[in-house]
């Protein structure tokens, strides 16, 4: 048993680190003012090969496994949340959901580009009201004879609007189980099909840089063999992709903590108050002792739930693992921001310093991909108890 990442993933990530750093870090605080969706910087995150990490190498991309995609995330969201959720989403739920389940067809005509970071994917499932009961999505999709016609809408959409979107995966109703309940299929729907509109970004708190829209369908046509998988089988499909999903926000938000540790940490070293750096102050360095624990728990709990994808465990014992990664990565990343600003005192609610972006950028981490609330109910339920 070994708690620690192989030579071969520390020695990416230093890779993933230096380039962050060099290419990515310099440009953060401009894309972020602007609410500029860099895609020049999506392209050399292609080029490094991160968006291909666990493509096969038929399809374009390396072959890797799901834990170097983490340590990409983790090291991206280090300096930038909004390029580390782009590649996050980009990779879980733009081109995870055609490899999981697509045909040999759909794979050979959109992972290519997918995997070389040349065009990105979407993953249409929230709705107005369907958000954490995804299942009650009200998107509908008939067949008419060979043809898919989508009608409905969906929210919080990402990587779905930027000039390189070559497509949206969505989630509807295409009839009734034997139960009662709705039939829930994926389609896929190419970007600029009639009928498939993008509307306006929405004004967010923060992930400035990344791509969010809300998308409507009015009698959107796509062929038949656009369908993702089996008819009916979305709502299986959408609950997979989430615990995988889960998995690499674990990650985002471990970047984000880490980066917060790195900005405090060096603040207080060389911040003078009272003629004497301001890290001498127990009230003040035992907070960042804490902070330190938290990431490394942080990480553990991420790189174990990683492993087990890789390994693949059964489907319950990712589920939970996914889910305890999620919760607590999230929530000590949102505590990480509050420490670091009350370190940096006035100059941390300055947007000069990263640390005021990133208490802008982790609120959403307890709410994508599964709130804290669901991720508790998962965790429960996984305990026997009949939380409802």
């Amino acid at each position: 048993m070994t708690f620690e990442l192989s030579p071969e993933h520390e020695t990416f990530r230093e890779v993933v680190a230096d380039f962050a750093r060099a290419e990515i870090a310099p440009h953060s605080a401009r894309w972020d003012e602007a609410h500029h969706f860099p895609v020049e910087a999506v392209a050399a995150m292609g080029k490094l090969g991160l968006f291909g990490l666990v493509v096969p190498e038929d399809y374009g991309g390396s072959g890797g496994d799901f834990t170097s995609l983490c340590v990409a995330i983790e090291e991206i969201g280090r300096v930038d949340q909004s390029l580390g959720l782009t590649l996050e989403a980009a990779v879980g739920l733009g081109i995870g959901p055609i490899l999981a389940w697509g045909t040999d067809e759909q794979k050979t005509r959109w992972l290519p580009d997918l995997a070389t970071g040349q065009a990105l994917a979407g993953f249409g499932l929230t709705e107005a009201e369907a958000g954490s009961d995804a299942g009650a999505t009200r998107t509908r999709a008939r067949l008419d004879e060979d043809t898919w016609v989508i009608d409905g809408g969906k929210q919080f959409i990402t990587n779905s609007g930027t000039p390189i979107t070559s497509l949206v995966t969505v989630t509807s109703r295409t009839g009734q189980d034997g139960d009662g309940s709705p039939e829930i299929s994926a389609i896929i729907v190419p970007a600029g099909t009639p009928g498939f509109t993008v509307e306006p970004a929405y004004r967010k708190l923060g992930w400035h840089a990344s791509d969010t829209h809300p998308l409507s369908f009015d009698n959107c046509r796509v062929p038949a063999d656009h369908l993702l998988g089996e008819r009916g089988s979305g709502f299986r499909q959408f609950l997979a992709t989430l615990d995988e999903g889960r998995i690499a926000i674990a990650a985002l938000a471990t970047g984000l903590a880490q980066g917060c540790l790195d900005e405090a940490t060096e603040y207080a070293k060389t911040r003078i108050a009272f003629g004497r750096p301001i890290g001498v102050n127990q009230g003040l360095s035992f907070q960042l002792a804490d902070l330190r624990v938290a990431v490394e728990a942080s990480r553990l709990l991420t790189y174990k739930a990683a492993a087990m994808k890789d390994a693949g465990r059964p489907a319950a014992e990712l589920k939970q693992a996914a889910a305890m990664a999620k919760l607590f990565a999230s929530e000590a990343a949102v505590t990480a921001t509050r420490t670091a600003t009350q370190v940096f005192g006035g100059y941390g609610f300055m947007e000069e310093y990263p640390v005021a972006r990133f208490y802008r950028d982790a609120k959403i981490l307890e709410i994508g991909e599964g709130t804290s609330e669901i991720q508790r109910m998962v965790i429960a339920r996984s305990l026997g108890l009949p939380v409802a």
